[in-house]
């Protein structure tokens, strides 16, 4: 199954997902980037997979931006879209022209700590778990329906940089699942629900 993948960063969850990717039957035609200096680009130059860099600074307005991006996006016909790091908000208009086709990864237990500094927000807040979502994207902020979970225990004396870290490991082995399921056509969107197996997640 043809897909894109969007970043911003590292690109850690995209490495994960081209190792991954003959067993997942994941054909990555292209890797986007809003910044430039994403070293997830050179991740994706190693591995032969085409890059573009859309720079959001560039941009008037995130309407215009995610104009552009859906013009590139569409130029490769994908059949999934996988946000691995993309720290950009999306305009409903965008995400409803794909809706059912993008999905996300979020580090906390959605619905907790939607946006940022999540491991921070969670060891303050005196949570003793916290971990990694993955859900289909909606128009509304880490909203959309889930459809996996991976929890950890936040240890004594945890520091954000350590939690993220631990996260970040289980992140690595779910998200590939989790696009298994959808290139193997077990998950899918329904009515603002996540389905998989033919049952509501």
């Amino acid at each position: 199954m043809i897909g894109v993948v969007l970043i911003s960063g590292s690109g850690s969850n995209l490495q994960s997902l081209i190792a991954h990717s003959k067993n997942i039957n994941l054909e990555i035609s292209c890797v986007i980037s809003n910044n430039p200096n994403a070293y997830g680009l050179e991740r994706a130059k190693k591995a032969g997979i085409a890059t573009k860099i859309l720079e959001h600074t560039k941009f008037t307005s995130r309407e215009s931006y995610d104009r552009s991006l859906k013009k590139i996006i569409d130029e490769y016909k994908p059949e999934i879209i996988i946000l691995a790091g993309f720290m950009r908000i999306l305009t409903a208009n965008f995400v409803n022209s794909y809706l059912g086709k993008i999905i996300n990864i979020h580090p906390s237990l959605l619905p907790k700590y939607q946006g940022l500094n999540t491991h921070e927000r969670a060891i303050q807040a005196g949570d003793k778990m916290h971990g990694v979502s993955i859900h289909f994207v909606t128009a509304e902020l880490d909203g959309g329906p889930i459809i996996a979970q991976k929890s950890i225990k936040i240890n004594e004396n945890e520091d954000p940089k350590s939690l993220a870290k631990r996260v970040l490991k289980e992140e690595h082995k779910i998200y590939p699942l989790v696009v298994k399921w959808y290139t193997q056509g077990r998950l899918y969107y329904k009515n603002n629900k996540a389905i998989l197996d033919n049952k509501v997640l």
